[in-house]
């Protein structure tokens, strides 16, 4: 079976991103920011022009969180975003941010909706340096050619958990022998705009293991703090963790031997500036 794409949060559920953008949303200001965003892409006035965006990784995360996530199962590589909270279990002298604490323990309730459960209000620049890419717009009109990649450390992603962390990166993702996890993107698709956002599809290679597999991811953009802001995530089968990308079964155990885990989701949260320098690849 195939990983299957899933649609990012739109803005009208409430999302902590969403309520900050919504205090100013204008008619006017609205296509101004939507002229400002087809600027940002173009670089300049003609639309053949090829513009590289680089990751900032001050200012970018990447995530992934299990469903059903028991209340928790999912991780960040930015735990200093003050929206973000560990899950159930969570070690000693991690702060919830005065956010309630769960009220459900270690329920296995699925929840496709609610991914990430805790999304940044904005793209703050103070998070572990974990993620680093780029991306090389040769269409800003289109969105078609489009290519880049996404790569993170595998072991700056935490789950607030010191033990069960440990074991992640020692049992399941062996970090110390496969580092890095990448999507790498080769166009993005079904491009739609809407004032001052862009969306799509992403196609590409997702890596993880030094284990390649098709895989597409729904994008969203619109320009913040000087430069481009990008939500991505994808979707991956439980069971396929084994039987695609080589992660031990016994050291998963019963989350997929059982059956209690049914997708994993995946995806990054970025801030892009545009490279002055002109792109080479």
């Amino acid at each position: 079976m195939r990983p299957t794409m899933v649609g990012l949060p739109t803005r009208h559920r409430g999302h902590p991103h969403t309520m900050l953008r919504s205090r100013s949303g204008s008619p006017l200001l609205r296509r101004a920011l939507g002229a400002a965003l087809l600027y940002l892409l173009a670089g300049q006035t003609d639309a053949a022009a090829q513009t590289r965006w680089n990751v900032d990784p001050k200012a970018s995360l990447a995530w992934w969180q299990m469903s059903p996530n028991l209340n928790h199962l999912w991780a960040t590589t930015c735990p200093e975003e003050p929206t973000w909270r560990p899950g159930e279990g969570r070690s000693t002298g991690w702060s919830l941010h005065g956010l309630s604490p769960s009220q459900t323990g270690y329920a296995g309730v699925a929840d496709t909706i609610n991914v990430p459960l805790y999304p940044r209000w904005e793209a703050l620049p103070l998070c572990t340096e974990a993620v680093h890419g780029h991306v090389v717009v040769a269409d800003p009109v289109t969105w078609l050619a489009v290519r880049g990649e996404v790569v993170v450390k595998a072991e700056a992603l935490i789950t607030g958990h010191a033990e069960r962390d440990a074991y992640t990166r020692k049992a399941i993702l062996e970090t110390t022998q496969y580092k890095d996890i990448k999507f790498t993107i080769d166009s993005v698709v079904g491009v739609a705009r809407s004032a001052d956002t862009v969306r799509g599809t992403a196609v590409g290679m997702f890596t993880l293991r030094n284990v390649s597999r098709p895989m597409t991811a729904v994008v969203e953009a619109w320009p913040e703090a000087g430069g481009l802001r990008v939500l991505a995530k994808f979707r991956v089968m439980a069971s396929l963790l084994t039987t695609d990308y080589g992660l031990s079964k016994y050291a998963l155990g019963l989350g997929v031997g059982a059956r209690i885990w049914h997708d994993l989701f995946m995806g990054a949260d970025l801030l892009l500036h545009r490279d002055e320098t002109p792109a080479k690849d």
